[in-house]
């Protein structure tokens, strides 16, 4: 996989809604925020509309499709940020013209729940590393320096050689051992909702990472069951699973996600701070790392960000 640039204050970063349309007066919130740890955010338009087609999505398919083109493409932006999830990234992705972005020019590219479609899709499509992280009209991020979620993002992007390992305090050890891999997943649902396209990735020789969120727990086994039945979790190196927010009783979800999970062969650990309703670590998506189930740690092979790009006076990474 192609790691990209950390950031450096002084970087101009695109703020996109590929999904639904962000609350407003937190999205000027995230924005603050960003500029208070020196970045130079730019709004693209889809995050300022409301829903034009349907309430759900922010703008038209295809104004949320040449938006997220062209800030992938845009040398001049060092990073990609999404301003909320929602629902509309299956939509958009139908339209990304990908041959307009190169390959070897990789940006970071950042956001959770319905952007996980997104990930999957730059790691198929680009080969590049992302982050599965807060959302700039999100809590956990708007709220700015000092919010936790905040700032382990922040860390991670601008001093990523601080970032080797994430540990996780209420872990519980399902099946315990040791897997190496390169890091995999985010939202089951939309896991699930992408295979059979062509921005699907299968978790074989993966360290598999699950959350979701909003799912009744007989739906989430549907899904859970559907990653099975599809081979997707064939071959999988482990599995990491993180916040089930608002989907049942959790004695229940952790129940169904052990018989479901457990009898993989594989090292399965519970309770990572990850996802929906929780004050979130940043995962990364890509890059190769060993899970303990018994220590409750993720260790990262190999840096996650590459040493900051050069930049020109319009604050654009130099081919």
């Amino acid at each position: 996989m192609i790691r990209p640039p950390a950031l450096r204050p002084g970087d101009r970063v695109a703020v996109i809604a590929a999904s639904g349309p962000p609350n407003q007066d937190n999205l000027d919130r995230g924005l603050r925020a960003m500029e208070a740890v020196g970045l130079k955010p730019e709004v693209f338009s889809a995050a300022r509309m409301g829903g034009t087609e349907y309430d759900y999505l922010a703008g038209d398919d295809v104004t949320r499709a040449t938006e997220l083109t062209g800030a992938l493409a845009d040398p001049s932006f060092a990073a990609v940020f999404c301003a909320c999830g929602g629902y509309g990234m299956q939509r958009t992705l139908e339209l990304v013209d990908w041959s307009r972005v190169p390959a070897d020019r990789p940006k970071v590219v950042v956001g959770y729940s319905d952007v996980t479609a997104l990930l999957e899709a730059l790691a198929v499509k680009l080969g590049w590393v992302s982050l599965f992280g807060p959302m700039v009209a999100c809590d956990g991020f708007y709220q700015g320096p000092g919010q936790y979620d905040f700032d382990q993002l922040m860390k991670l992007l601008f001093t990523p050689e601080d970032v080797r390992e994430l540990t996780f305090p209420d872990f519980r050890t399902v099946v315990p051992g040791v897997a190496e891999g390169h890091t995999l997943g985010g939202t089951a649902t939309l896991l699930a909702a992408s295979l059979g396209t062509d921005t699907s990735l299968p978790a074989r020789d993966a360290i598999l990472f699950l959350e979701d969120v909003d799912e009744e727990l007989f739906r989430l086994d549907r899904y859970i069951t559907q990653l099975r039945r599809a081979t997707y979790s064939d071959g999988v190196a482990g599995i990491l699973l993180g916040t089930f927010t608002d989907c049942g009783d959790p004695r229940d979800v952790e129940r169904m996600l052990v018989e479901r999970l457990g009898d993989l062969g594989v090292p399965v650990m519970a309770g990572a701070d990850i996802g929906h309703g929780i004050a979130m670590q940043t995962y990364p998506i890509g890059v190769r790392a060993r899970l303990d189930t018994e220590r409750g740690t993720l260790t990262f092979l190999e840096p996650v960000l590459t040493p900051p790009a050069d930049h020109d006076e319009a604050g654009g990474a130099q081919p």
